[in-house]
Order: structure tokens, then sequence, then C-alpha cells
């Protein structure tokens, strides 16, 4: 039995089926930028996909009075939420999931998808040279005799 109070999300059942109503929630309420087409730049609004985030999914629960900080869910702070792991994992795999698909899709920005999700290439760069060493040439200015 569990002393203290009780947890804001009773059950990694729970958990999820908020994930799943702010999914729902995101992919149904499309960012509207506002645009001007056409040869006289009408007015237009386009719709474009909202990406799925961690933290949008914190807001999303704060904006409903459910939570507003999913930390220690995640990190299992004082392994008091260890039955939550499972579901904590999932979910990021399909935040990270729609990111990267949305991404290599071009329906979201590819490069900000790679930096979130540590996708970036890393390439080293190894310059080597050599310095070119005058053998007989005295570069020691204090041998130089200065009376001509």
């Amino acid at each position: 039995m569990e002393r203290g109070r009780p947890r804001a999300i009773e059950s990694p059942e729970k958990l999820w089926e908020y994930f799943l109503s702010y999914k729902d929630y995101v992919k149904n309420n499309p960012i509207k930028v506002h645009d001007f087409v056409g040869k006289d730049g009408i007015s237009v609004y386009r719709e474009k996909e909202k990406p799925l985030t961690l933290e949008g999914f914190e807001c999303y629960l704060f904006d409903n009075n459910i939570i507003n900080d999913l930390g220690h869910y995640f990190s299992n702070l004082n392994n008091k939420y260890a039955d939550f792991l499972p579901i904590c994992s999932h979910i990021r795999k399909v935040i990270r999931m729609d990111q990267i698909c949305g991404g290599m899709a071009g329906i979201y920005n590819p490069s900000i998808t790679q930096r979130l999700n540590n996708l970036v290439e890393k390439q080293e760069t190894k310059i080597e040279g050599e310095v070119a060493i005058f053998k007989g040439i005295d570069l020691d200015v204090s041998k130089n005799d200065s009376t001509s």
C-alpha cells in the first residue's frame, strides 16, 4: 500500500489513454499559417500538421487540469513509478517516430527534426601537414652581425 499523496495519473493505462487523447487533439487541430497567394496576393490560411512532442503532451495535460509535469513518471523518481516505465518508453518512441517520419516526408522541418532526435550526421575532419625545416639556415637573430 502506497503512502503519501495519490498519483495524479492512477495507472499506466490511464497515461496511455491521456496520450491517445493528446495525439488525437494534435492531429485534428493543425497549425494555421497565414500566407499570400497568386499575383494579387490573396490572403489564405494553410493548415500544417503539428508534430507530437513530450512538451506538448505535458501542456495538454496541464491545460486539462490533469498534471503539470510528467518528470516523476518518466524518470521513475525514487522507484515509485516503475510500473509506468514501459508506457513512458512507448510514448517517447511514438513521439520520436512521428517527428522522424514527418521530417522525412517533409511535413516538418527536417533539420530541426534531426537535431531534436540526435540524428545529425557527425563527421570528423582531420587536417594533417608537415612543417618544412630549412637545413643550413640559422634563424637565431642574436647571432646576426649588425656591423657592416
